[in-house]
């Protein structure tokens, strides 16, 4: 069973008050969770407990979530909520993260005004055109890993993903401005000639090209790496030109939840950090009950 099917079934579980499923689900993603908001709060148990209420706000939030979204990001979302709260509590001004580490990532955190329940309506109607795109960018994605074209991929990474400029990319990775052009305008052409394949579609304006693109990357990951992957690149067993995407995505893209995967998996190999699956589990246990009516 693969990553997001396991979710599936947890999750299914989960709703008809499996406690064993929920500790299972807690010790799946609190070390990733812990380990993206250790780098953003000032002490370990900060960070402990912003985790513990992202899983309150999960259990919560429970009737609203959509299986189309995985459930590694819609935690990930529901944390950076939790996060934003706290900061603006305190009126404090979060850690400074490794030099343009995720700005670009924060900088989309949605109003005060939306909730975790808020997040999951949002998605469940969301327009079927995004789901749609999510789909064609992934055959984009795959057709470039396919042909090794992984500077290609690169390129259009740092535009979309991270919201980089055509110029700010060719200086960062030392090439010609007009051929970051040019694999950007291959790139949108081939995802032209995908929607044009689809009876329900319309073409991507510029701005969609620009904007909603960008967008869908984001929400659904759709570079982020397994922790397979992830594992294997911690293990140094991971060859080219795997390999050099995989740093590339890490040091240059800083993805931060790719890097909390990283940073849970070195963890995990060393074993130098106790788990908070228990207290998770205890204090949520009584929301599980009420959200799945038991």
């Amino acid at each position: 069973m693969d990553s997001q099917n396991a979710d599936q079934f947890l999750v299914e579980q989960i709703r008809q008050g499996d406690q064993n499923a929920w500790r299972q689900l807690i010790e799946r993603y609190e070390g990733r969770l812990t380990a993206y908001a250790r780098t953003r709060t000032a002490s370990l148990a900060d960070a402990e407990d912003l985790v513990q209420e992202t899983f309150v706000g999960f259990v919560q939030s429970l009737k609203y979530f959509d299986s189309n979204r995985t459930l590694e990001t819609y935690l990930f979302t529901i944390l950076r909520y939790k996060l934003c709260d706290q900061l603006r509590a305190r009126k404090i001004v979060p850690l400074n993260p490794p030099a343009d580490a995720d700005d670009w990532w924060d900088r989309i955190v949605p109003g005060t005004t939306e909730t975790p329940s808020g997040i999951a309506v949002d998605a469940e109607v969301r327009d079927s055109f995004e789901t749609a795109l999510a789909a064609l960018l992934r055959r984009l994605i795959h057709d470039m890993r396919d042909r090794g074209a992984f500077g290609d991929l690169e390129v259009i990474e740092l535009i979309f993903y991270k919201g980089m400029r055509n110029l700010d990319v060719a200086n960062l990775l030392d090439i010609d401005q007009k051929a970051v052009a040019g694999i950007k305008y291959r790139a949108i052409q081939r995802l032209q000639k995908y929607i044009a394949e689809r009876d329900d579609a319309k073409p991507l304006s510029e701005t969609e090209a620009d904007t909603t693109v960008a967008k869908v990357w984001r929400d659904h990951r759709l570079t982020c790496l397994k922790r397979g992957t992830l594992g294997s690149y911690l293990l140094d067993v991971l060859e080219d030109p795997w390999r050099g995407y995989t740093q590339f995505h890490l040091d240059v893209v800083a993805c931060p939840m790719c890097l909390a995967n990283l940073e849970d998996l070195r963890v995990d190999e060393s074993e130098d950090r106790p788990r908070n699956t228990d207290s998770i589990f205890a204090t949520s246990i009584g929301f599980l009950s009420r959200a799945s009516g038991g």
